[in-house]
Formats: C-alpha cells, structure tokens, sequence
C-alpha cells in the first residue's frame, strides 16, 4: 500500500504534471488551438509561481509525528503537491471539455480531474510529509486559482468576441 501511494502521489509532483502540462500543449499548438495553448501555460506557469511563494511565505515545517515515506525539500504549507495537481488537472480537464461535444463526458473528464487530484492530496499525508491542513488548503487554492483562471478566460473571449461584433456591425 505505501508503493501504491508513493506511486499515486507522484502523479501530483512537478516532473509529471510538467510532462502532462507540454504534451497537451503539443496537441493545441498542432491543432493550432493557440488561445486554448496559452491559457493552459499561464494558468500552471503563475499557478505553480503562487504555490511556491506561498510555501516561502509561510515557512510552516514539515509534520514530525512519523517517518517520512517520501522525500521533500520545501516548506510544508500549503501542499504544493495538492494545490498544483488540482489546479493543473482542473486547467488540463477544463481545456479539454471545450473540445468535447457530449455532456456526460465533459462531467466525466472533470470528475475524474477532481478524484486524481483528491487522491493525490490525501497520499501526502498517509506519505507523513504533511498535516492535514497543508492538503485541504492546497486543494483550495487548487481550486480557486483554476476557477479564477476560467472565469478570466472566459470573460476575456467574451470581450474580445462583443468587440469583434461591435467591429463588424459599424463595418
């Protein structure tokens, strides 16, 4: 069971999440979906920026309770492990649901999103690397900075499409 959840919480550690992160940017960028390409590398580039200046920020130390099964090498709040694989996974699931035209699938790709991420977060304190309060914030902020960066998305493509309308009716 520690293998398994050593496994699983790799999945949420920066190498993985980075891979995951240029392989979906492959697959825009070839289908030269460049607004969608961007997003996607400013939500997890500035995502994972937060994440690290909040752990320098709050400098909180790592649990001391057990014996790590993981190593680590940065402060222990917020769980940068939770809160960059929510945010990435959301960002990654809400890129790909554009391009998914059936409903249930769409609530299957984000719930899926959603279940990795969680099981990612709730590896690292079986792991003892951190308390459980380092986990939910990470998932917060996972959850907020990948809501926020929709909602900016969104708002921006509306924008630029009622300009765009506003352009063609005086034309």
């Amino acid at each position: 069971f520690e293998e398994a959840a050593a496994e699983v919480s790799a999945l949420g550690g920066f190498t993985v999440l980075t891979i995951m992160c240029l392989l979906a940017l492959g697959v825009l960028l070839l289908l030269r979906k460049r607004a969608a390409a961007l997003f996607l590398l400013l939500a997890t580039l500035l995502g994972g920026t937060a994440s690290t200046l909040l752990k320098l920020v709050f400098q909180r130390p790592r649990p001391d309770l057990v014996d790590h099964l993981d190593r680590t090498f940065t402060a222990s709040f917020p769980s940068g492990h939770a809160m960059i694989s929510m945010l990435t996974l959301l960002t990654l699931a809400a890129v790909a649901v554009r391009f998914i035209p059936h409903h249930a699938v769409r609530v299957f790709v984000v719930s899926c999103a959603i279940v990795l991420a969680l099981l990612i977060g709730c590896t690292r304190v079986y792991l003892g690397v951190h308390w459980p309060s380092d986990v939910l914030a990470g998932w917060f902020l996972g959850v907020s900075w990948a809501s926020g960066a929709w909602l900016a998305a969104h708002y921006l493509r509306a924008t630029m499409e009622r300009k765009a309308d506003l352009g063609h009716s005086r034309g």
